[in-house]
Parts: structure tokens; C-alpha cells; sequence
């Protein structure tokens, strides 16, 4: 099993605290408050081999195809949705309070032209299976992407969400994604 990695500009370097740091929850025992989690604490979604971090508001778990997943809107111009797209894999932390001013950078620029991931005071890890996440996570939710589907706001009944995909569709040249992924494991901080 992999350990845990702390990264200083993009290096990686061993660290054996993953397992006592923590816990493996099974997702049909997982019980935080979902709505708090991602409505109020939001989530910090990071993928890619050259880990980069995006913020999101808008999201979910749930059963798809029999299996606990995870979903989320996100813009088709996200640099983090490209990373998902080249690995497959992803994570979705989240953090205690006091992290909420460096969660924060992540939904201020695009990693793909700018220094976010070496400007926050968060230590970049992976999980046991080489997924990047963050050691100050209480929550890291480990996924496999699964479908990256495009919105079509037509299919969309009220003027506030045709006008709100409109808009990224202008921004992006593209629709919004909504973004499911298999939870391959769940981790809660000791």
C-alpha cells in the first residue's frame, strides 16, 4: 500500500501517516450531512498526476447503477475536469473551518495559469492508491470517474438555471458537465 506523499513544488516525498491519520468508513456508513458538506463547507475536488485543486458548491452522493457515486456540476473549461478526464481518478475533500480561507484560492483562478497549488498552505498528498488529496482534509472521498456528461439547458425549467448554463456556455464555449464518479473509498480523519 501506497503511503501518504507530502509534496513541495510537485516533489514527492514518503511519508508512512496515511492509516494512522485515517479511517476507512464503508460510504453505506458514511453519515455527515452532505447539504453542510457541500452547500456550506464545500468541496475541494483535485485530480491529476500534476495534482490541481478546483472548488465547487454544487454536488452530491448518492446510488447510481447499484454503486454509491458522487456528483457534481462543473464548468467544461475546469482545468481539475481535464486532470479527471487524464487519470480517471479524483478526490473530494473537506475541511474544518479553519482551512476555510485556503480552500478558498481554489475557486479564485484557473490552476492552468496561475501557482494555486504552491500558493496554499495545504499539504498536497495521495491516498494508499495514489490519489492527490490534502493531509488537513477531515473527509477525503476517493473516486473513479465514471461520465462527464454535457447539460443542455433546455432540459432545464426555470429562467434562473437556462440563464445560469447559458452564461458557463458562454464563459466556456460549452456546456456545464455534471460529473458522477464511482466512491472507491471513503476517509475520516481520526
Amino acid at each position: 500500500m501506497l503511503s501518504a506523499c507530502k509534496s513541495t513544488n510537485n516533489e514527492v516525498i514518503m511519508d508512512n501517516t496515511f492509516e494512522a491519520k485515517y479511517e476507512l468508513v464503508d460510504a453505506k456508513e458514511f453519515n455527515d450531512n452532505i447539504f453542510k458538506l457541500v452547500g456550506e463547507d464545500f468541496t475541494v475536488i483535485t485530480a491529476g498526476e500534476q495534482a490541481n485543486s478546483m472548488l465547487a458548491g454544487w454536488g452530491g452522493i448518492g446510488v447510481f447503477f447499484d454503486k454509491p457515486v458522487t456528483w457534481g456540476v462543473l464548468r467544461a473549461n475546469r482545468y481539475t475536469l481535464e486532470k479527471m478526464r487524464e487519470t480517471g481518478t479524483f478526490t473530494m475533500c473537506y475541511f474544518p473551518e479553519e482551512y476555510k480561507e485556503d480552500i478558498m484560492k481554489f475557486g479564485m483562478a484557473s490552476g492552468r495559469d496561475s501557482k494555486k497549488m504552491e500558493e496554499t498552505a495545504l499539504t498536497l498528498m495521495q491516498t494508499p492508491a495514489g490519489v492527490p488529496a490534502f493531509e488537513e482534509a477531515k473527509i477525503i472521498i476517493e473516486c473513479k470517474l465514471i461520465a462527464a456528461t454535457s447539460v443542455n439547458k433546455d432540459e432545464f425549467y426555470t429562467e434562473e438555471a437556462r440563464q445560469f448554463f447559458q452564461e458557463g456556455f458562454d464563459d466556456a464555449g460549452d456546456w456545464h458537465k455534471i460529473v458522477f464518479g464511482d466512491i472507491t473509498n471513503i476517509y475520516v480523519k481520526k
